[in-house]
């Protein structure tokens, strides 16, 4: 199917959430891994989004280049290409961007999308995420709203973090502290200030210790109920119903999590969950393992050679794009929690 239209993305975005389960948004470098992440979705037979992050969209552009937008478009016009062959809708994303980088990436695509727009075509991406967790919390939800009404124009989805996801990813470290949790007081600022999508349609990066990077499961302590209680405060606000869910929540920072602690957050309305560095594995492993067995064949040891069929790339790649498919498939298992995460 083509990529998924803004009208579709809705649809997907309200099934998650009426059903309680989320989509996998799986972050790509290049070509070989966004193939990768295609295959996993439809193997899986469910709907996904595909993301890239200012660091995967620079590299994407070529080390000579280093250009994140130029990378950014480059992998998403591939992706509206390739994603038709497959029988999903994808949905394509672009992860945390801090305030440092927004002139230089999304600013830039949302502009392009405009143009798209404009034109009578569909956005280039279906959402984009504004980290705002490292400067205060009212010029956070202020660039958010200016944000906001531009990605709304161009029908695009935009995302934002309130408090701090611990640990690194992509250059960027926060401490693990209080600051992991975001407080009732940011939930009731986040609607005062962005509505509930009267002023366009935002997901939310609520922290409930999540952190970055590589950990057993276990080691990292997340509360899922501080989702709840941010969902209920503003419920009573709003004047609705008890269980309601007025937020569309995204999970960061799941690796070590326990999937008890996933589909509790899930329940609380966590319709997107961010995977990279199982991922990153999982691609990764096959390729390590080709070259350990295939050594004398990789290099040209003594004066021989070499084996071109095992030095060819594609002799392993197509076991790592293989690998983290089958880990993507497993991860839309893992979220679906309740109801059915099927293709639209």
């Amino acid at each position: 199917m083509p990529i998924a239209t803004p009208e579709v993305y809705a649809e997907m975005l309200d099934r998650a959430k009426a059903n309680e389960f989320a989509y996998p948004a799986i972050n790509v470098t290049s070509s070989e891994t966004l193939n990768a992440a295609l295959r996993g979705f439809a193997e899986a037979e469910s709907d996904g989004i595909i993301q890239v992050s200012t660091g995967g969209a620079e590299f994407a552009s070529g080390t000579k280049v280093k250009d994140m937008v130029t990378g950014a478009v480059g992998l998403a016009e591939f992706a509206h290409v390739v994603a038709a062959k497959y029988p999903v809708n994808v949905a394509l994303h672009t992860d945390h961007c801090p305030k440092d980088k927004l002139d230089g990436f999304v600013r830039p695509l949302i502009a392009i999308s405009q143009e798209r727009v404009n034109s009578g075509a569909n956005p280039l991406f279906q959402s984009h995420m504004w980290d705002g967790s490292a400067v205060p919390m009212d010029e956070n939800l202020q660039i958010a709203a200016d944000l906001l009404a531009k990605a709304a124009a161009a029908r695009i989805v935009l995302e934002i973090e309130v408090g701090v996801v611990g640990g690194e990813e992509d250059g960027v470290a926060n401490e693990i502290n209080d600051k992991l949790y975001t407080s009732a007081e940011d939930y009731l600022k986040t609607v005062d200030v962005l509505g509930t999508g009267e002023k366009g349609r935002y997901l939310l990066a609520a922290t409930f210790g999540n952190v970055h990077g590589v950990y057993k499961p276990g080691n990292v302590k997340l509360r899922p109920e501080i989702l709840k209680q941010g969902q209920d405060v503003v419920a009573q606000k709003l004047g609705l119903a008890d269980g309601a869910k007025p937020f569309d929540l995204v999970f960061h920072g799941g690796s070590g999590s326990l999937l008890e602690e996933i589909h509790e957050a899930v329940s609380y309305g966590v319709i997107k969950m961010n995977i990279d560095t199982d991922t990153q594995y999982a691609f990764t492993r096959p390729i390590v393992a080709h070259m350990f067995a295939n050594y004398d064949g990789v290099l040209k040891i003594d004066g021989e050679v070499g084996n071109k069929k095992v030095y060819d790339p594609r002799s392993y790649l197509k076991a790592a794009e293989q690998a983290m498919a089958t880990r993507i498939t497993q991860a839309c298992e893992h979220l679906k929690s309740a109801g059915r995460m099927i293709a639209g």
